[in-house]
């Protein structure tokens, strides 16, 4: 069972008018651990201090800054900068960043994102540095065994995270996980979580399930 830490004040619950989602990018950041495979892909861990899901392993992302610009191309300059800042690594301006899916935070959450995860191939040789502050962990790991160390507790890691790590899954290297995503025509659809339930029994919802709210 997947274990976390205590939550963040921007965790908080908020039962009144669900506040407004900042937008966002996230970049998950692949390479083969040897020509042909098998995948990997970059994880950081957040600061125990974070404000915002302390202690979870994470991609690289972050909000949309005004310098970043307007759009799908200003939300690719927002992921590329925050895994500079995070992570200590730059792209080339040419590399390519294909939407892998797109996720809003639940309604009753105080801290709400309108996320979008991208993929983009690591230049070669790179290295993770993190920055001390946001991240002080970094992993290069299979998503396969993302998984398993999330199951068995010794990862903490999120809904959207854990579902774009099986989304990776079934590809054998980055190149086919870049191209399955490309061709991908939900990539860019919306997805939005609803909690069920009351305190006690609370319970996440995705809009591909039976008891999806309507």
């Amino acid at each position: 069972m997947n274990s976390f830490p205590e939550a963040g004040p921007g965790e908080a619950i908020n039962l009144g008018v669900p506040s407004e989602p900042r937008p966002s990018a996230t970049i998950l950041l692949l390479r083969d651990r040897d020509e042909g495979g098998p995948l990997e892909v970059l994880m950081l861990k957040r600061s125990a201090e974070s404000h915002f899901m302390p202690s979870v392993w994470v991609f690289p992302g972050g909000s949309l800054d005004p310098e970043d610009g307007e759009g799908l191309d200003g939300l690719r300059t927002c992921a590329a900068r925050e895994l500079e800042e995070e992570a200590g690594i730059s792209l080339d301006l040419s590399t390519e960043l294909i939407p892998l899916a797109r996720w809003v935070t639940p309604e009753v959450v105080k801290t709400r994102f309108d996320t979008w995860f991208f993929l983009a191939k690591a230049p070669e040789g790179t290295e993770a540095k993190p920055d001390e502050f946001e991240m002080t962990e970094a992993l290069w790991v299979n998503p396969a065994d993302a998984l398993t160390a999330a199951e068995a507790g010794d990862m903490a890691i999120v809904l959207p995270t854990l579902k774009q790590l099986e989304a990776l899954v079934p590809s054998a290297d980055t190149a086919e996980a870049i191209s399955r995503a490309a061709a991908d025509p939900n990539a860019s659809k919306v997805v939005l979580p609803k909690v069920i339930g009351d305190e006690r029994n609370a319970r996440v919802v995705l809009p591909n399930e039976d008891d999806y709210p309507d």
